[in-house]
């Protein structure tokens, strides 16, 4: 079953996302987040390019060595969830991973991992929070390494651009975290 979300712009409705019904297991439910990369706070990483910055829709992790200096290092669930996908995708994206986060009170968020060299999960499985999901990397040279992170308050959404002025269903990376370390039961 799908719980579609649709919102009206002047007039014109939009279908923006949906939450899925994912599988349940009580094991899996999200009791709070951390950062994808310096676990679990982010140590040796900084935001090269913020959310909102040039209409950026997630954060641009890069290790404080600048360069490729974080090529390969591990990439981590921020949460527990079900990875909804794991694969490789056109254009500037590389391999990307798409995990679904459940709360105790039914909320739904997903957690977009993008640029990957390598994916270390598969789809269709659970993943508990600090998991080592996949490796940071270039997109095959297209840039330098870093982590493209995204979280979206509906799951599902396109895939995108990673770029718009519209973002309704994206969420700040760094305050979503920071204001969810620990999720209320």
């Amino acid at each position: 079953m799908i719980r579609w979300r649709l919102i009206l712009i002047i007039g014109v409705p939009i279908l923006i996302g949906c939450n899925e019904v994912i599988p349940t297991n009580p094991d899996y439910i999200s009791d709070g987040f951390d950062y994808p990369v310096g676990k679990p706070n982010a140590k040796g990483y900084y935001d090269a390019q913020p959310f909102g910055k040039n209409n950026h829709l997630g954060s641009d992790l890069n290790g404080n060595g600048g360069g490729n200096t974080d090529l390969n290092d591990p990439v981590f669930a921020i949460s527990n969830g079900f990875v909804k996908s794991a694969k490789k995708l056109k254009g500037g994206w590389g391999n990307v991973i798409r995990i679904i986060h459940e709360l105790p009170n039914g909320k739904q968020y997903e957690s977009i991992y993008a640029h990957l060299d390598k994916i270390l999960i598969k789809p269709n499985t659970f993943v508990k929070k600090g998991q080592i999901i996949g490796t940071i990397g270039t997109n095959n040279g297209q840039y330098l390494a870093h982590l493209h992170f995204e979280i979206r308050s509906f799951t599902n959404m396109g895939i995108g651009g990673g770029y718009s002025w519209f973002t309704m269903g994206y969420l700040n990376p760094t305050s979503f975290i920071k204001a969810h370390r620990k999720v209320k039961k």
